[in-house]
Protein backbone atom coordinates (compact mmCIF):
# COMPACT_ATOMS: atom_id res chain seq x y z
CA UNK A 1 0.00 0.00 0.00
CA UNK A 2 1.46 3.37 -1.01
CA UNK A 3 2.09 5.76 1.86
CA UNK A 4 0.65 9.25 1.50
CA UNK A 5 2.59 12.29 2.64
CA UNK A 6 0.94 14.65 5.10
CA UNK A 7 0.30 18.12 3.68
CA UNK A 8 2.94 20.62 4.78
CA UNK A 9 4.02 24.14 3.94
CA UNK A 10 7.62 23.28 4.85
CA UNK A 11 8.88 23.00 1.22
CA UNK A 12 7.72 26.60 0.58
CA UNK A 13 9.25 28.12 3.74
CA UNK A 14 12.70 29.59 3.04
CA UNK A 15 15.46 29.36 5.61
CA UNK A 16 15.48 33.03 6.57
CA UNK A 17 14.55 35.34 9.42
CA UNK A 18 13.71 38.12 7.01
CA UNK A 19 9.96 38.78 7.26
CA UNK A 20 9.79 40.35 3.81
CA UNK A 21 11.26 37.23 2.23
CA UNK A 22 8.92 35.02 4.23
CA UNK A 23 5.90 37.10 3.22
CA UNK A 24 6.83 36.95 -0.46
CA UNK A 25 7.43 33.18 -0.33
CA UNK A 26 4.10 32.60 1.43
CA UNK A 27 2.24 34.06 -1.56
CA UNK A 28 3.10 30.93 -3.56
CA UNK A 29 2.40 28.35 -0.84
CA UNK A 30 0.51 25.23 -1.89
CA UNK A 31 1.19 23.30 1.30
CA UNK A 32 -2.47 22.32 1.65
CA UNK A 33 -5.56 22.64 -0.52
CA UNK A 34 -6.84 25.88 1.05
CA UNK A 35 -4.87 28.02 -1.41
CA UNK A 36 -7.10 26.79 -4.25
CA UNK A 37 -10.17 28.80 -3.21
CA UNK A 38 -8.71 31.66 -1.17
CA UNK A 39 -8.14 35.03 -2.84
CA UNK A 40 -4.64 35.35 -1.45
CA UNK A 41 -2.28 34.41 1.36
CA UNK A 42 -2.77 36.57 4.44
CA UNK A 43 0.55 36.86 6.23
CA UNK A 44 1.20 38.49 9.59
CA UNK A 45 2.02 42.16 10.10
CA UNK A 46 3.19 44.53 12.79
CA UNK A 47 6.32 45.51 14.64
CA UNK A 48 9.34 43.41 13.70
CA UNK A 49 10.88 44.15 17.08
CA UNK A 50 7.73 43.24 18.98
CA UNK A 51 8.06 41.48 22.30
CA UNK A 52 4.60 39.97 21.72
CA UNK A 53 2.97 38.00 18.90
CA UNK A 54 -0.82 37.62 18.79
CA UNK A 55 -1.96 34.49 16.95
CA UNK A 56 -5.52 34.02 15.70
CA UNK A 57 -7.18 31.20 13.78
CA UNK A 58 -7.33 32.14 10.09
CA UNK A 59 -8.22 35.08 7.84
CA UNK A 60 -11.89 35.95 7.48
CA UNK A 61 -13.71 37.23 4.41
CA UNK A 62 -12.46 40.83 4.71
CA UNK A 63 -8.93 39.72 5.55
CA UNK A 64 -8.93 37.46 2.49
CA UNK A 65 -9.93 40.37 0.27
CA UNK A 66 -7.54 42.93 1.80
CA UNK A 67 -4.61 40.60 2.42
CA UNK A 68 -4.17 41.80 6.01
CA UNK A 69 -4.89 40.07 9.34
CA UNK A 70 -7.63 41.19 11.74
CA UNK A 71 -9.26 43.95 9.68
CA UNK A 72 -12.80 42.54 9.75
CA UNK A 73 -15.39 42.48 12.57
CA UNK A 74 -13.24 40.31 14.86
CA UNK A 75 -10.28 42.59 14.20
CA UNK A 76 -12.27 45.69 15.09
CA UNK A 77 -13.41 44.05 18.33
CA UNK A 78 -9.81 43.05 19.06
CA UNK A 79 -8.71 46.65 18.55
CA UNK A 80 -11.31 47.89 21.05
CA UNK A 81 -10.32 45.23 23.55
CA UNK A 82 -6.62 46.03 23.21
CA UNK A 83 -7.38 49.71 23.72
CA UNK A 84 -9.47 48.90 26.81
CA UNK A 85 -6.59 46.78 28.11
CA UNK A 86 -4.13 49.62 27.34
CA UNK A 87 -2.14 47.48 24.93
CA UNK A 88 -0.83 49.28 21.85
CA UNK A 89 -1.51 47.18 18.74
CA UNK A 90 1.15 49.09 16.81
CA UNK A 91 3.75 47.56 19.12
CA UNK A 92 2.51 44.00 18.46
CA UNK A 93 2.98 41.51 15.65
CA UNK A 94 -0.36 39.96 14.66
CA UNK A 95 -0.83 36.82 12.57
CA UNK A 96 -2.92 33.68 12.15
CA UNK A 97 -2.25 29.97 12.54
CA UNK A 98 -3.62 29.34 9.04
CA UNK A 99 -2.78 31.75 6.22
CA UNK A 100 -5.64 31.05 3.78
CA UNK A 101 -9.37 31.66 4.27
CA UNK A 102 -11.38 28.45 4.57
CA UNK A 103 -15.05 28.94 3.83
CA UNK A 104 -18.27 27.39 2.60
CA UNK A 105 -20.17 29.30 -0.13
CA UNK A 106 -23.73 30.22 0.77
CA UNK A 107 -25.29 32.16 -2.05
CA UNK A 108 -23.12 35.24 -2.55
CA UNK A 109 -21.70 34.95 0.95
CA UNK A 110 -18.62 33.02 2.08
CA UNK A 111 -19.18 31.48 5.50
CA UNK A 112 -16.20 30.78 7.74
CA UNK A 113 -15.28 27.10 8.10
CA UNK A 114 -13.00 25.85 10.88
CA UNK A 115 -9.61 24.61 9.65
CA UNK A 116 -8.96 20.91 10.18
CA UNK A 117 -6.14 19.60 12.35
CA UNK A 118 -4.33 18.58 9.15
CA UNK A 119 -4.59 22.10 7.72
CA UNK A 120 -3.39 23.65 10.98
CA UNK A 121 -0.45 21.27 11.08
CA UNK A 122 0.37 21.94 7.41
CA UNK A 123 0.57 25.69 8.00
CA UNK A 124 2.52 25.50 11.27
CA UNK A 125 5.95 25.94 9.56
CA UNK A 126 4.91 29.46 8.51
CA UNK A 127 3.97 30.37 12.07
CA UNK A 128 7.19 28.91 13.39
CA UNK A 129 9.17 30.91 10.83
CA UNK A 130 7.35 34.14 11.76
CA UNK A 131 8.01 33.58 15.45
CA UNK A 132 11.70 32.89 14.75
CA UNK A 133 11.94 36.09 12.67
CA UNK A 134 10.31 38.33 15.28
CA UNK A 135 11.80 36.50 18.28
CA UNK A 136 9.14 37.59 20.80
CA UNK A 137 9.17 37.00 24.53
CA UNK A 138 5.44 36.27 24.69
CA UNK A 139 2.99 34.54 22.33
CA UNK A 140 -0.75 35.11 22.82
CA UNK A 141 -2.81 32.27 21.34
CA UNK A 142 -6.39 33.37 20.72
CA UNK A 143 -8.82 30.48 20.37
CA UNK A 144 -8.47 26.71 20.13
CA UNK A 145 -6.99 26.65 16.61
CA UNK A 146 -4.24 29.10 17.53
CA UNK A 147 -3.56 27.29 20.79
CA UNK A 148 -3.32 23.96 18.98
CA UNK A 149 -0.94 25.40 16.39
CA UNK A 150 1.33 27.07 18.93
CA UNK A 151 1.34 24.30 21.52
CA UNK A 152 1.24 21.41 19.04
CA UNK A 153 -1.63 19.77 20.89
CA UNK A 154 -5.25 20.26 21.90
CA UNK A 155 -5.89 22.90 24.53
CA UNK A 156 -9.01 23.54 26.60
CA UNK A 157 -9.27 27.25 25.98
CA UNK A 158 -12.05 28.00 28.45
CA UNK A 159 -10.19 26.37 31.32
CA UNK A 160 -6.67 27.30 30.14
CA UNK A 161 -7.44 30.95 29.35
CA UNK A 162 -5.56 33.54 31.33
CA UNK A 163 -2.75 31.09 32.05
CA UNK A 164 0.87 31.19 30.94
CA UNK A 165 2.63 28.13 29.56
CA UNK A 166 6.33 27.58 28.91
CA UNK A 167 7.35 27.08 25.29
CA UNK A 168 10.44 26.57 23.15
CA UNK A 169 9.44 29.38 20.75
CA UNK A 170 9.23 32.09 23.44
CA UNK A 171 9.51 32.57 27.18
CA UNK A 172 5.76 32.10 27.65
CA UNK A 173 2.47 31.48 25.87
CA UNK A 174 -0.74 33.12 27.08
CA UNK A 175 -4.00 31.46 26.06
CA UNK A 176 -7.29 33.31 25.61
CA UNK A 177 -10.43 33.17 23.47
CA UNK A 178 -10.66 34.37 19.88
CA UNK A 179 -12.48 37.72 19.53
CA UNK A 180 -14.90 36.19 17.00
CA UNK A 181 -16.26 34.04 19.83
CA UNK A 182 -17.65 37.17 21.47
CA UNK A 183 -19.40 38.19 18.25
CA UNK A 184 -21.32 34.92 18.25
CA UNK A 185 -22.83 35.40 21.75
CA UNK A 186 -26.48 36.53 21.35
CA UNK A 187 -27.24 37.35 25.01
CA UNK A 188 -26.20 40.87 25.98
CA UNK A 189 -25.31 40.12 29.61
CA UNK A 190 -23.20 37.09 28.74
CA UNK A 191 -21.49 38.97 25.91
CA UNK A 192 -20.62 41.81 28.32
CA UNK A 193 -19.24 39.34 30.86
CA UNK A 194 -17.10 37.64 28.21
CA UNK A 195 -15.91 41.02 26.98
CA UNK A 196 -14.62 41.89 30.45
CA UNK A 197 -12.83 38.54 30.68
CA UNK A 198 -11.24 39.05 27.27
CA UNK A 199 -10.01 42.53 28.23
CA UNK A 200 -8.70 41.06 31.49
CA UNK A 201 -6.77 38.41 29.56
CA UNK A 202 -5.26 40.98 27.18
CA UNK A 203 -4.38 43.17 30.15
CA UNK A 204 -2.09 40.40 31.32
CA UNK A 205 0.21 41.21 28.40
CA UNK A 206 1.46 44.45 29.95
CA UNK A 207 1.62 42.88 33.40
CA UNK A 208 3.79 40.05 32.05
CA UNK A 209 6.06 42.41 30.10
CA UNK A 210 6.60 44.54 33.20
CA UNK A 211 7.68 41.47 35.18
CA UNK A 212 9.90 40.21 32.35
CA UNK A 213 11.99 43.13 31.08
CA UNK A 214 13.88 42.50 27.86
CA UNK A 215 17.52 41.73 28.53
Amino acid sequence: MERTHKPSAAPWVPETKNLNRLREAAKDCEGCSLYQNATQTVFGEGSRQSRVILVGEQPGDEEDQQGRPFVGPAGKLLNRALEAARVDRSELYVTNAVKHFKFSPRGKRRIHAKPSATEVSACRPWLQAEVAAVNPQLIVAMGSTAARSVMGREMRVMSDRGQFFSHEWAESVLVTVHPSALLRIPEHERREAEWKLFVRDLGMINEWLTKHPKS
